[in-house]
C-alpha cells in the first residue's frame, strides 16, 4: 500500500521501512543466482499490505499499543510467504512482468523461479518454527497447504463456465484470504489474547482478504497495466472464472462461446472485456466485495477502541476504493 495514496499507516511507517531491508537479510540465500531472484522480488517493492495489518493487529491487542519483535518477524514472515506464492503464481500464469518488473522465471528461467519460491517458503518455515510458538506455526503453516490448494483448483477449472459464485470465493480464499486470516489471528495470539480476540481478527482478515481479491479481479477487466502490475485481462487469458466474469454470464450468452473456445481468436480477450462492461458483472462484483468489507469492519467494530482499529478499518474502506 503506498502511503502517498492514503496517509493512513504512519503510526508505523518506520516499521515498514525496517522490514523492508530485513526482508532481503532474511532471505540472503548463498547462491548468487537465488539471491538474485530473491532481490528482483523485493526491489519490485508492492504495497506491503499484509506485514502492515499484522503489524496494526498487534497494535491493536496490546494495551500499550506496542509491537514486540515477534509481531514484527510474524509480519516478515507473512511476506515471505506471499512473496513467494507470487513467483510460484507467475509461473503457472505465465506473466512477463510483476509490479512493472520483469518476473523471476522470465528474467532468469523457470527452473529458477520454481527454485527461489521453494527456497523463499522454507525460509518462512523455518522463521516460522524459531518463533516458538506452536500454536501460531499451526495457524500459519496451514497457509502454505491452503496455497496449493487454490492453485490446483484453479488449474483444474480453467475455461470452466458451470463455477458458481461459491466455488470463487473457496478458490479465492485458500489464494489469498488465508494468508491475511491466519496471520491476523496470528498476531492476536502472540498478544496472548483470548480466543474470541483471536477468532474477531480472523474473520476481519478473512473477509479483507475476500474483498481485496474481488477487486483485484474487477480491475483485471476496468484497471491499467501500469495500476495492476501486469497486463489487463491475464485472469480472463488463463481461464481463470473471477466474479465478473461469472455475474456476466448470467446475462451474455456470447461470453460462453469466447470460454468455450478459450479465447483463441486475437480480439477475444478485448471482446470479452467490452461484454463483461456492458453488464452488471462488475456492480454485482463490487457489491459482493462491499459485503465482505463491511464484515470485516463488523468482525473488529468498536470492541478494540484504538488507533490502529481505527486504521484497521480504513484499510477496509482503502481496498474498495481502489477501483474508484
Amino acid at each position: 500500500m503506498k502511503n502517498s495514496s492514503l496517509n493512513i499507516l504512519s503510526t508505523i511507517k518506520n516499521d515498514l521501512c525496517t522490514l523492508d531491508n530485513n526482508l532481503k537479510k532474511m532471505v540472503g540465500a548463498k547462491h548468487p543466482v537465488l539471491y538474485a531472484a530473491a532481490e528482483q522480488l523485493f526491489d519490485a517493492g508492492g504495497k506491503r499490505i499484509r506485514p502492515a495489518i499484522v503489524l496494526l493487529v498487534a497494535q491493536a491487542t496490546i494495551a500499550d499499543n506496542s509491537i514486540l519483535p515477534e509481531h514484527r518477524r510474524l509480519a516478515e514472515i507473512t511476506e515471505i510467504i506471499h512473496t513467494a506464492s507470487l513467483v510460484h503464481d507467475d509461473v503457472v500464469d505465465e506473466c512477463r512482468t510483476r509490479r512493472g518488473i520483469e518476473t523471476v522465471h522470465n528474467k532468469f528461467s523457470t527452473k529458477v523461479a520454481v527454485l527461489a519460491g521453494d527456497f523463499l517458503f522454507a525460509q518462512s518455515s523455518w522463521y516460522l518454527a524459531n518463533l516458538n510458538n506452536l500454536e501460531v506455526v499451526k495457524a500459519i503453516s496451514k497457509v502454505i497447504t491452503d496455497f496449493a490448494e487454490g492453485e490446483v483448483r484453479q488449474g483444474l477449472t480453467n475455461f470452466d463456465s458451470t463455477i458458481s459464485i461459491d466455488d470463487y470465493i473457496e478458490k479465492s480464499f485458500y489464494k489469498t484470504a488465508s494468508l491475511i486470516a491466519a496471520s491476523c489471528k496470528g498476531a492476536a495470539m502472540i498478544s496472548k489474547t483470548d480466543k474470541n480476540t483471536q477468532n474477531n481478527f480472523y474473520l476481519y482478515g478473512k473477509h479483507l482478504g475476500l474483498a481485496f481479491q474481488i477487486i483485484d479481479d474487477i480491475l483485471d477487466i476496468i484497471g491499467s497495466n501500469e495500476s495492476l502490475g501486469k497486463p489487463v485481462g491475464s485472469d480472463l487469458k488463463n481461464g481463470n472464472l473471477t466474479a465478473p466474469l461469472i455475474f456476466a454470464l448470467e446475462e451474455s450468452p456470447k461470453l460462453y462461446h469466447l470460454l468455450n473456445r478459450e479465447f483463441q481468436n486475437k480480439n477475444d480477450i478485448n471482446e470479452a472485456i467490452e461484454i463483461i462492461k456492458t453488464t452488471k458483472g462488475i456492480q454485482k462484483a463490487t457489491d459482493l466485495a462491499q459485503e465482505h468489507i463491511q464484515a470485516s469492519i463488523k468482525a473488529i467494530g468498536t470492541k478494540y477502541d484504538c488507533e490502529a482499529n481505527k486504521t484497521l478499518q480504513l484499510i477496509s474502506h482503502y481496498v474498495i476504493n481502489r477501483i474508484n
